[in-house]
């Protein structure tokens, strides 16, 4: 191997990397987003074509999204949109309901001025971006980033990094969950920005059985609203 070759090889590996991490970005927003349905086969060659990528990335970035839930894949048969079910997400609910309260209550107990500040710089951002856009009512990316971010902020000071491992695991999970739940949800039924707010100031008073009173209702009344989805009532599982 020569010298040009022996410094060219990293790059090419690592403009794969590159390449098939965006990939998985692009095709994890268009699941979340429902533009690829649950259930449906994911063709490397129709992908490849709609994302103008090549078949290899592709094959990669979708192999990373089979580790998250979001793809499964199966021998023969290739890839295919994660299903979702009205049983998937009670259960993940109940689940962040378990984990979260407890990552927020030792936080709260653990809050100091660093926590405090970085609580208060999520919610700004969150507060001041819109839920939605366009006449589909898809969450914005923007929105979507700035809402993970305060949930995680909240959660920072628990002192566990397994309870912040799980939290973070069962957040990405609900991501579709949650613009069912935005989509079809009227404005004059549920204040989103209002609860943060809320649990903001919870948090910030270290009024622990209020602000985890406030963070189940937050996810329970997500659950509710995806419970009565159109999808999940024909069978889409």
């Amino acid at each position: 191997m020569n010298n040009l070759e022996r410094w060219t090889e990293p790059l090419d590996v690592a403009d794969k990397r590159t390449m098939a991490s965006q990939l998985e970005a692009r095709v994890r927003q268009d699941i979340i987003n429902g533009k690829l349905v649950p259930g449906s086969r994911l063709r490397l060659k129709e992908l490849a074509e709609s994302y103008d990528a090549g078949v290899i990335p592709l094959r990669e970035a979708l192999s990373r999204l089979a580790a998250t839930g979001f793809v499964t894949s199966a021998d023969q048969k290739g890839f295919s949109v994660g299903r979702i079910s009205a049983e998937e997400i009670q259960d993940i609910t109940q689940a962040r309901l378990h984990i979260e309260c407890k990552a927020l209550a030792l936080s709260i107990a653990n809050g100091d001025v660093e926590w405090e500040s970085r609580v208060i710089a999520a919610h700004h951002r969150l507060d001041r971006l819109p839920v939605v856009e366009g006449p589909d009512r898809l969450l914005r990316p923007d929105w979507e980033n700035a809402h993970e971010a305060f949930h995680a902020a909240l959660l920072s000071n628990c002192g566990s990094s397994w309870l912040l491992r799980f939290s973070s695991m069962l957040r990405d999970q609900t991501a579709r969950y949650r613009v069912l739940s935005m989509h079809y949800i009227d404005s004059a039924d549920r204040d989103v920005p209002h609860e943060h707010r809320q649990l903001l100031d919870a948090a910030l008073a270290r009024d622990i059985d209020t602000a985890c009173a406030l963070l189940a209702e937050h996810y329970q009344s997500t659950t509710r609203n995806v419970l009565n989805h159109e999808l999940l009532s024909r069978g889409q599982r």
